[in-house]
């Protein structure tokens, strides 16, 4: 193989190592936004969770309160 070619792999190497590296990047912090509160109502995943257990923790204080009674 000559210099150029040599060259030519290298560029090539290094180019999909590095579209990978940003593909993987991309993801992480698409998920890590799913995962963190927002300041806009809870329109992500984490609100949603967020609202639900609220949800659960109301039904069960009246569970409880119609066995205490």
């Amino acid at each position: 193989m000559t210099p150029n070619e040599w060259a030519g792999m290298g560029v090539a190497i290094v180019t999909l190592i590095s579209a990978f590296a940003m593909s993987i990047r991309f993801l992480v912090k698409h998920y890590f936004s799913e995962l963190r509160p927002d300041g806009n109502g809870g329109h992500n995943l984490r609100g949603k969770v967020d609202r639900i257990e609220q949800k659960v923790d109301y039904l069960y204080d009246l569970i409880l309160e119609d066995i205490a009674n």
